[in-house]
């Protein structure tokens, strides 16, 4: 059972593991997910209504420029002398308009184009802009690394890869924002206040609505409006500009009186364009409102879904009702970003502008019997004491995890287990509170020594090296020889001295949580560091001749997630509205996943034709020979599939999951292998816990 790795023909490719274990455990009886999938779609119908919305407003501002120049133009027309012909200039002069509709255009595409250039870098870029710090994940703060430990936690749960957490210092209030153009860049942010005037299960609900709109799709949106918003403001300082440049010039002081006819009609176009950019600004701010309002709403709700504790959630909001500083930011940039925000920015007194439901109904929607009364909270931070501990029991879990790592690789990598493909498709872009409370219960039974390295650029090298490191004596002394020739003698040093036995230690099914924790560490290293680190990365994987689960998803995580940062392509939209297109991409994953998930090739065959069948295409393609749907051709299928839409992604979902699972039964092997293809295609899939994966049995 192989694959063959193109390009190096004489290599073979075997998916022989998995060194990573999925786990699997149920979900709660009652539970219902939202549709991911929906989700993602309606976030691509905002946008286009956004665009909409925006071109509106440009055209109303086109049309109100020309109103006000051609009208200061019939002013400066009127004879100045009594006895002179009066000329009556027309209203409508089509070289004027087209001259100022190009002006204007010229003007709000470049300020928006400039704003989304500076933004391009993403979640990182608007972090910058309103001064946030990035917190260092070897901080020894108590209240950083009690925030650090929830992110990693929620990103576990949600099998997002883990973001980087900045903090918003001198901030009082309680607030947080998630920003990012995709789960690649994404970041999460919160106030000083909400780092240390909130307890774990309020940190970790306001972290959790957080997580949603990265789920869900809302970051990319919200990032694209902070650019376009900014060519509309632009017409309003252009005109401030104007109207102070010459109302205050020292030499408009001096002109005579006979000159002033046209500093009187600079002064009045100025006021004109400050009033139309303030007409801008309405409809921006308007714009924010209307996107931003009911997506808080969901994702109060989805907080409450994640944890199964509106006790966090609601305890989150309550306190913003009753401190002094509320969720108000102080920051002279964080108008722009109000839309992001956890919690309202700003006093609005209007309900027209707010880009936030009253708070009031958003403590009512979680807690009836709320009475609309906030307690006074103090603003002194609480105690640091020893890290709380989440407000579910986690003890069965990490005697689970225990278990399982004392069982052989290979014995758990082929267990096999109840399997629905349509129950497992709900849970993509969701998660329960079990997976929260495993993803605790393993991130606390990581040896702390890898935990702690984990978080910082040498570290985090040495503990993806020290993952890859075969357990067959003869390979992994070539590996340890590559990384001696080409790999940077300090990671080198603490690979051998340090991590080593812990990394000998540690089971299966937390290889990939651990590797994700590496993320915001690896994101420090240098373009030349992370050429070497890839390139190490790539001859580890090699070494055996072979690819296991665990090797090809750590190359797709880093692929994913971490390459864009180093080597930038634009990404493209949605470019596959149907199968159309799509299909040969189809065929090389479906094939690849019949050939690894089934011994016999007559079973093999009969699960593809059943996969395929669900594509719905005209006409179905053949199973292809193993030779043909390698690794380079998987990547490459991949790639093209990421750029479908929602629809699409989830009718191919479908189809892998069908594949792997004909019988009704999964390898957690095969698991692991779905959970690679989903994340490459941005449907995050939470780890698949024992009976999440058939449907309850009829009562």
């Amino acid at each position: 059972m192989g694959l063959p790795l193109t390009g190096t023909p004489t290599v073979e490719t075997e998916f022989e593991g998995p060194k990573c274990e999925p786990l699997i455990c149920s979900a709660e009886k009652g539970f219902t997910a939202m549709d991911f999938f929906e989700a993602q779609d309606r976030a691509r119908r905002n946008t286009f209504w956004l665009v909409v919305l925006f071109l509106t407003a440009v055209a109303l501002i086109i049309a109100g420029v020309y109103l006000l120049i051609a009208g200061v133009w019939m002013m400066a027309s009127q004879p100045s002398e009594p006895g002179q012909p009066v000329v009556q200039p027309s209203l409508w002069d089509p070289e004027m308009f087209a001259l100022v509709a190009g002006a204007t255009l010229l003007i709000v595409f470049a300020g928006s184009l400039y704003k989304t250039m500076v933004l391009s870098a993403g979640g990182e870029a608007v972090a910058s802009l309103v001064g946030a710090r990035p917190i260092n994940p070897e901080t020894r703060d108590f209240y950083e690394r009690r925030l650090l430990n929830v992110v990693e936690e929620m990103a576990i749960a949600s099998g997002i890869a883990v973001p980087t957490v900045y903090v918003l210092d001198g901030e009082e209030s309680i607030n947080a924002f998630a920003a990012g153009l995709g789960r690649e860049d994404a970041i999460v942010a919160v106030t000083e206040g909400t780092l240390r005037l909130l307890k774990r299960d309020e940190l970790q609900g306001v972290v959790a609505h957080e997580f949603s709109h990265i789920l869900n799709g809302d970051m990319r949106m919200n990032v694209r409006l902070i650019g376009i918003l900014h060519g509309i403001f632009l017409i309003s300082m252009i005109g401030y500009l104007l109207f102070r440049s010459v109302a205050h010039g020292a030499r408009v002081r001096r002109r005579s009186r006979n000159g002033g006819g046209g500093e009187l009609a600079l002064i009045l176009i100025g006021l004109g364009l400050m009033a139309l950019g303030w007409i801008g600004v309405f409809f921006g701010r308007l714009i924010k409102a209307a996107v931003s309002r009911q997506r808080e709403f969901l994702a109060d709700a989805a907080a409450v879904q994640f944890t199964r504790n509106p006790d966090g959630i609601a305890g989150a909001l309550k306190k913003i009702g009753g401190l002094v500083y509320g969720s108000r930011v102080d920051n002279p940039h964080a108008e722009e970003i109000s839309h992001l925000f956890f919690g309202d920015a700003f006093r609005r007194r209007t309900r027209l502008f707010a880009t936030h439901p009253p708070l009031e109904e958003r403590v009512r929607r979680i807690d009836p019997s709320f009475d609309g009364r906030f307690p006074k909270v103090s603003p002194e931070p609480l105690a640091a004491e020893e890290e709380e501990g989440p407000s579910w029991d986690v003890s069965s879990q990490r005697t689970a995890i225990r278990n399982r790592a004392a069982r052989p690789t290979r014995e758990v990598a082929r267990q096999q287990l109840p399997f629905d493909p349509m129950v497992a498709l709900a849970t993509v872009g969701t998660m329960a509170m079990d997976h929260l409370a495993y993803a605790t219960a393993l991130r606390q039974e990581l040896p702390k020594p890898l935990a702690e390295e984990a978080r910082n650029p040498f570290g985090a090298r040495a503990v993806v090296y020290g993952l890859l490191l075969d357990e067959d004596t003869d390979v992994r002394q070539r590996q340890m020889q590559e990384l001696q020739q080409r790999a940077d003698p300090q990671v080198m040093e603490l690979l051998k001295k340090k991590l080593l036995p812990h990394l000998n230690r540690v089971s299966a099914e937390m290889r990939l949580p651990l590797a994700s924790m590496c993320l915001p560490a690896l994101r420090q290293l240098s373009p030349s560091q992370y050429q070497t680190f890839h390139e190490c990365v790539t001859r580890l994987a090699k070494a055996d001749q072979r690819i296991s689960v665990f090797e090809y998803a750590l190359h797709r995580l880093l692929l994913t997630h971490l390459t864009p940062q180093y080597r930038p392509q634009k990404r493209r939209g949605v470019q596959y509205y149907s199968m159309k297109g799509v299909g040969r991409s189809c065929q090389v994953l479906l094939s690849a996943l019949a050939h690894f998930g089934h011994d016999d090739p007559a079973e093999g065959q009969r699960a593809y034709e059943t996969a395929v069948s669900l594509l719905r295409l005209k006409a179905p393609p053949p199973l292809l020979a193993r030779s043909e749907c390698g690794i380079a051709e998987i990547d490459q299928s991949l790639r093209t599939l990421r750029e479908a839409s929602p629809a699409v992604k989830k009718r191919v979902l479908e189809a892998c999951m069908a594949c792997v699972g004909a019988d009704q039964k999964i390898t957690v092997a095969e698991a692991e292998l779905i959970r690679t293809i989903a994340d490459t295609l941005d449907c995050p899939m939470p780890p698949l816990l024992a009976g999440s994966l058939s449907a309850p049995a009829a009562s």
